[in-house]
């Protein structure tokens, strides 16, 4: 009786010491949990929960000198969703079917992605969405379905300065143009945000933290004139189509500041749909003014007359005899059309476009002293624009390897070759009193915080003596004035200088085809230059002459004229002597 009655008063203090103990057990756990591996415990479980994407830089504009948009970005998203959460879900075909509806896409093709993998957490469902869509979709509340903002590059002048802004690719990464060679300038830089998941992986609302915030590109404002480029555009496309030329380009550039206002090629390309152009001529996806030298032809007698005029070793007046077929030391030259001997002035060799008369004069420098006068004018050299493939031309074997032929030819535009952008910096040399100004396509890079930075560029440099470029810039206007193109390039109430260009062209083999390309090179005011226009246009086959760039170059430089409100000329255009 006694043991049962103590057995009975120990029961409630076994009871109770195991209760005591089993509280010490939880609190010595909880303790452990909530304080000695707190923090480990909860890094470890944001790592389970938490989720990361990338947030893509927003790519910086491209502007004209203006201010003008020539490239852009514009918000766009991403849909995907998750297979596996779709399908523990519900009904994964009618939920296909309302996002179809809210996408305007086809049921079947959203239903395609949804079940192409069931066990998956990803599936594109659609991108390039714009808001308006986005918030379609986001109306209908389905938690499986996932948005990622990316934004599309936008070129909302479409193809004026195509060619030179360029374009990127799907994935966003340049292609070509300025959106490849000014990357640096315009790349974002991307950003990471992280949220943390429910157990069925879809975001907790309110969880997002920017771990990396994303950056915008910066602002590359150029130095083109949207509206000057557009009419170059289309004047030069008129005109090639007109003469049946393969393609063209046309070259304005600011005298005193070496500017480029307008670089036009065509064909042209609009880098909002690339492929139009891309199926039909691949290469003018670039720009063929800086990428596509050639042999320029007579346009090359002013910098070899320049030359001479700067090294003392002719005048303007100085006479030679040109006959019509060269022979000597091995070179043969000839003038395009037969003629008897024509006494001929330096004004006259470059008035008449003589072969053989500027082989005569140019054969009075030395090779080595002419080849330097070419470098120093900017030929084998890329510009300081630095433009995406650009082509810094060839002067052959160069001086002292020229043979016969080249030695002669050179002094012609035969046997070397360069860009437009080239032939149009030796003339703004020419017309800058001698002083070569880089060329200039970007004006500045403005960053995100606001810095904004100029593109480094070789100091000026003098090429000619002032005396010698106005000589030369005197000449050429009497090529204006007397040429057999005066009537075609007149512009009413200014002084104009030109020099015409025909090439033959190269067939690629070493010899030359049937042919031809056809330039002119001009500036204007010639009392007071501030503009130079260059146009060429390759195998016009309706017209093979210079004739064909006229109109382009008259057009062009009066729009130039006119649009700076240039204030006319007050003189007339100095009478040189032709013919002695």
């Amino acid at each position: 009786m006694r043991r049962t009655r103590r057995a009975a008063r120990l029961r409630p203090l076994l009871v109770l010491l195991l209760v005591v103990v089993s509280a010490g057990a939880f609190l010595t756990k909880l303790v452990d949990v909530q304080v000695v591996h707190a923090s480990a415990l909860r890094a470890e479980s944001k790592d389970r929960r938490s989720q990361q994407v990338d947030v893509a830089g927003t790519r910086g504009d491209i502007l004209d000198a203006r201010g003008v948009r020539l490239a852009t970005t514009v918000p766009r998203y991403t849909v995907t969703a998750s297979p596996r959460l779709a399908a523990a879900g519900g009904s994964v075909a009618a939920a296909a079917k309302r996002i179809a509806g809210a996408l305007g896409a086809q049921p079947a093709t959203v239903l395609h992605e949804l079940h192409t993998d069931p066990t998956s957490d990803y599936a594109l469902i659609a991108k390039s969405v714009t808001l308006t869509t986005l918030t379609r979709v986001k109306g209908l509340d389905i938690p499986w379905l996932y948005f990622q903002e990316t934004g599309k590059r936008v070129y909302p002048s479409g193809a004026v300065a195509g060619n030179l802004v360029g374009f990127v690719g799907a994935d966003g990464r340049p292609q070509a143009g300025l959106e490849y060679s000014d990357q640096s300038c315009l790349a974002g830089t991307d950003g990471v945000t992280e949220y943390e998941s429910a157990l069925d992986g879809t975001a907790i609302p309110g969880t997002a933290v920017a771990v990396k915030a994303a950056k915008p590109g910066g602002t590359l404002k150029l130095t083109i004139d949207r509206d000057l480029q557009w009419y170059a555009q289309q004047v030069l496309a008129a005109r090639a189509k007109q003469t049946g030329a393969k393609w063209g380009s046309v070259v304005v550039e600011e005298v005193a500041t070496g500017k480029l206002l307008a670089v036009a090629d065509w064909p042209s390309v609009d880098p909002n749909d690339v492929n139009a152009t891309a199926s039909t001529d691949t290469a003018a996806l670039g720009s063929r003014a800086f990428t596509a030298p050639f042999e320029p032809g007579s346009t090359m007698k002013s910098v070899t007359a320049a030359s001479l005029l700067d090294a003392g070793l002719a005048k303007p007046g100085t006479g030679v005899v040109a006959p019509y077929r060269l022979v000597a030391g091995g070179a043969d030259v000839n003038d395009s059309e037969y003629h008897g001997d024509e006494r001929l002035t330096m004004t006259g060799v470059l008035v008449q476009s003589s072969n053989t008369g500027m082989s005569l004069l140019g054969s009075r420098m030395a090779d080595a002293m002419r080849y330097r006068y070419l470098q120093r004018f900017g030929f084998g050299t890329r510009t300081a624009v630095g433009f995406g493939a650009e082509a810094s031309g060839d002067l052959g074997a160069g001086a002292p390897n020229w043979d016969p032929q080249s030695r002669l030819a050179t002094m012609f535009g035969q046997g070397l070759t360069a860009t437009p952008v080239q032939m149009a910096s030796a003339y703004a040399t020419i017309a800058n009193g001698g002083v070569k100004v880089p060329v200039r396509l970007v004006d500045s890079c403005t960053a995100a915080d606001g810095t904004v930075t100029t593109p480094a560029a070789p100091a000026a440099t003098r090429v000619i003596s002032a005396a010698a470029a106005r000589s030369t810039v005197s000449m050429l206007e009497n090529v204006a004035t007397k040429g057999w193109l005066a009537a075609d390039v007149k512009i009413p109430g200014y002084r104009v200088g030109i020099k015409t260009g025909t090439a033959q062209e190269s067939d690629g083999s070493g010899s030359y085809s049937k042919g031809f390309l056809v330039s002119m090179a001009g500036v204007a005011p010639a009392d007071h230059p501030k503009y130079v226009v260059y146009v060429d246009l390759d195998a016009p086959s309706k017209m093979n002459t210079s004739q064909a760039t006229a109109p382009v170059f008259r057009q062009v430089m009066a729009r130039v004229l006119q649009q700076h409100d240039v204030v006319p000329s007050g003189s007339k255009s100095p009478d040189l002597p032709t013919e002695w």
